[in-house]
Parts: structure tokens; C-alpha cells; sequence
């Protein structure tokens, strides 16, 4: 089975006027970025193309994230849902590696990706997630795939860190110290 690393933009967001926090069904996928271990190849999906995203995912055993498992993941399931070809398709039910997830379970805390890429990497985000809905209103689609892309691009490259040395450098909030954390052997994912 094959591993997905994946990122969701949407046009909206729940600070957005008529949406509202934690109201999922009110929130409108733009762009979907995908990497395939098994291709070993990056793919980016637009509004319309669910269907043929759902194709990939139907491959995967499974799905690795940043947030995903907050955002992402409800917000995918319920898009698919409104895809004939895709409906029966649960991403709760796959095993999840949701690289935020791990480092709150680890350290109490949450951190952004860029301070992840930033320490881990030596790279950084050219845009944050906000800018999104702007960028979809704009009609700048290329460009909106490229950031997404750039998200799933750094998200692989941590997950392969992770995988391989079950470790990140992890800036610390308050003193702004970069600190090393490890951790265990995967956690069974509920």
C-alpha cells in the first residue's frame, strides 16, 4: 500500500464572515497536493478534480499530514462525501501520521510548519495559510497550487526526519530556544 503525504487549501476559512469556528461544512476545498511514495511523484488537484484524487488515495494504507488530522482530514471527508465516485471513501480509517499531532503529544505544545522547516530543513514557507482564500479569489490558481505543493514538499521531507530519525528540532514558544525531540516507536492510531 502506498504512503500520502497531503495538504488541503480552502477559499474560506472559519474566521471568514458566515462561517464560524469548527463549522467544517461551511469551508470549500481550492487545491489538494499530494505526494505518492510509490510514484514517487507530487500531484495537485483542483476544486474539481476530487474524483480523481479519491483514484490516489484509494491506493494508500497510508496518510501523512501537518494538522491534518484538525483540518485536513474532516474537511476532505466531507467533500468527498459530495463525490458519487468517492463517497464510500473514510480517511479516518486509513493509519495517520499527523506530524503536528506527534509533536503535541510530545512536547504539550503546538508549532507552525515554517518554525519546523525552518529548524529541521534550513528552508521556509514563501506564503502562510491565510493567504489562500485571498490567492483563490484572485484567480491565481498556479500560484495557489505552488504553495500547496511547497506545504506537501516539506511535509515529506519532515516525515522521512521523523521516520528516519524518530526526532525534530523543535523551536521552544516561550524562550525561543531550538531543542531536540524524540520520539517513540508509532503510536497506534485510534
Amino acid at each position: 500500500m502506498d504512503t500520502i503525504v497531503f495538504d488541503i487549501e480552502t477559499k474560506n476559512f472559519f474566521t471568514d464572515q458566515g462561517v464560524g469556528w469548527n463549522n467544517f461544512p461551511e469551508l470549500k476545498i481550492s487545491v489538494v497536493g499530494a505526494y505518492s511514495y510509490q510514484k514517487d511523484e507530487y500531484y495537485c488537484f483542483d476544486e474539481h478534480e476530487l474524483d480523481k484524487l479519491a483514484g490516489l488515495f484509494r491506493g494508500a494504507g497510508k496518510l501523512v499530514g501537518f494538522a491534518s488530522n484538525r483540518y485536513d482530514i474532516p474537511v476532505l471527508n466531507l467533500h468527498f462525501q459530495k463525490v458519487r465516485t468517492a463517497a464510500d471513501l473514510n480517511l479516518w480509517g486509513f493509519e495517520r501520521v499527523d506530524l503536528l499531532d506527534e509533536i503535541e503529544r510530545v512536547t504539550g505544545e503546538r508549532t507552525s510548519l515554517r518554525r519546523l522547516a525552518e529548524a529541521n530543513l534550513g528552508l521556509t514557507k514563501d506564503h502562510h495559510g491565510s493567504e489562500a482564500g485571498d490567492m483563490y479569489e484572485r484567480g491565481e490558481i498556479e500560484k495557489l497550487k505552488e504553495y500547496c505543493l511547497n506545504d506537501v514538499k516539506l511535509t515529506k521531507e519532515l516525515y522521512d526526519i521523523f521516520e528516519r530519525d524518530r526526532a525534530f528540532l523543535v523551536q521552544d514558544k516561550a524562550s525561543g530556544e531550538v531543542r531536540k525531540v524524540t520520539f517513540g516507536t508509532p503510536a497506534a492510531i485510534p
